[in-house]
């Protein structure tokens, strides 16, 4: 995340099941990973909390989600509500964060999270905002089981903090509906990430606690682009998102080095 988000990743590289209380083993859950956000679920709207970065960081992510999706089905992604009519699924919902503004952006939105504290947080807002939402405690693959399909699928910041990356990239990706597309967000694993997203961002900048990375489960965009081919994906463009320091600004960049973007489509059938 390159937000306080994107920023914390997998604190364990082994797959492990899900500790007592959550509702599964999952095949893709690791339980440090879930322990971690289960201590963070209150803080989601709180745009001084543990999320503060992602808050900044969300207006510049949710404009490049609406141009790649407005270009992608012919929409004009400048008027109120240019996806009525089309589905999307966020994967890793968190709070909500991401999948209000899409609603409001008229997709039906369904947004899924292995924890669920942070369904329940995303619900108790979605209520209060008076938004119509649909959030469920599920993993991906629980969805592939349910065979259902999405216009749009969007993944930010979840791969990172997953077991069987390739498997959950690869499930994720055939949630999207033929003619659909898929947005996903991670970081990279390369020195610049090990300096800025595990350096600076724990021991320098003190955005996150001591500990919070994994840089070993950090996912090269060729290992993401791998993933979700093997779902039946074309991989369209892969694009960076910077932090400019002297002006505390977020922008997509062309350089994919800490965190990027990557895009893929599913053909139409026939």
């Amino acid at each position: 995340m390159n937000n306080t988000q994107k920023f914390i990743t997998g604190a364990s590289p082994s797959h492990s099941a899900a500790t007592p209380g959550w509702p599964w083993p999952g095949e893709t859950t690791i339980s440090a990973e879930l322990t971690k956000f289960q201590a963070l679920a209150e803080n989601w709207w709180d745009p001084d909390g543990a999320f503060r970065t992602l808050h900044e960081f969300n207006p510049v992510r949710i404009r490049y989600i609406r141009d790649q999706l407005a270009a992608h089905f012919g929409r004009d992604g400048m008027v109120r509500q240019p996806f009525q009519g089309l589905s999307l699924l966020d994967i890793g919902c968190g709070g909500g964060l991401l999948a209000e503004p899409m609603a409001r952006l008229g997709f039906r939105v369904t947004g899924i999270d292995a924890l669920d504290s942070n369904i329940q947080v995303a619900r108790i807002h979605a209520a209060e905002s008076g938004i119509p939402m649909i959030y469920r405690c599920a993993t991906a693959e629980d969805l592939k089981k349910e065979n259902v399909t999405f216009d749009a699928v969007l993944s930010m910041e979840v791969v990172e903090h997953v077991a069987r990356q390739s498997f959950f990239l690869s499930t994720a990706a055939t949630l999207v509906a033929p003619g659909g597309m898929m947005v996903i967000a991670t970081i990279n694993r390369t020195f610049y990430s090990l300096i800025l997203a595990k350096i600076f961002a724990e021991y320098i900048l003190r955005w996150l606690p001591i500990g919070t990375h994994d840089w070993r489960r950090f996912v090269r965009p060729s290992e993401l682009a791998a993933g979700l081919r093997r779902g039946g994906l074309t991989v369209l463009t892969v694009k960076g998102m910077s932090y400019a320091p002297f002006t505390g600004a977020w922008h997509v960049s062309d350089d994919s080095n800490v965190n990027y973007f990557m895009v893929a489509k599913r053909r139409r059938q026939g």
